[in-house]
């Protein structure tokens, strides 16, 4: 690869090998962030549901409920954020995962607090993230799969080093 001199040529290169990397940042961030924040509410009791809706699993509190929402929302788009900003090739992968458990999350909250148009929003955005993942999939942005039986995968290697992706 020739070697890259101004400062557009290096910008140009590092946005054809990680499409979509700021818009995966800047999203999966804000979901993170909402998942926490959620959390931190279920937790304190601020603007939350009443304790009621959640007789039928027989809970008492709201802190399963935050943990939950913690651990299916605001990790898995925290860790994709983060990949994305380091330019691991397993972000569009941990994006996807994060859509998907996104998605989940909302589903198994409609039983329970009924359908309001907050969901409907974060189900657009998990659904909007999926496709920017399998987008950035199918540009090349992606773990290879393994060359031989026992070789380790190349993506892990890259994991925290920022590689570009192979092609």
């Amino acid at each position: 690869m020739p070697e890259l001199t101004s400062a557009t040529d290096r910008a140009r290169a590092i946005n054809t090998n990680f499409p979509f990397r700021r818009t995966i940042v800047a999203v999966e961030s804000l979901v993170g962030l909402g998942g926490l924040a959620g959390s931190i509410q279920l937790l304190a009791g601020v603007a939350t549901p009443p304790v009621s809706v959640l007789s039928p699993l027989g809970l008492s509190s709201c802190a399963l409920p935050a943990g939950w929402l913690f651990l299916s929302v605001a990790v898995p788009s925290g860790l994709a954020a983060w990949l994305a900003w380091r330019r691991s090739v397993w972000a569009p992968p941990a994006v996807l995962l994060a859509s998907a458990l996104l998605a989940t999350e909302l589903l198994v909250q409609i039983p329970f607090l009924g359908f309001s148009v907050l969901q409907l929003i974060f189900g657009a955005v998990a659904i909007g993230m999926a496709v920017v993942g399998l987008l950035a999939r199918r540009t090349g942005w992606w773990p290879r799969r393994r060359a031989a039986a026992g070789a380790p995968t190349d993506g892990i290697a890259e994991l925290g080093a920022g590689a570009p992706p192979s092609r």
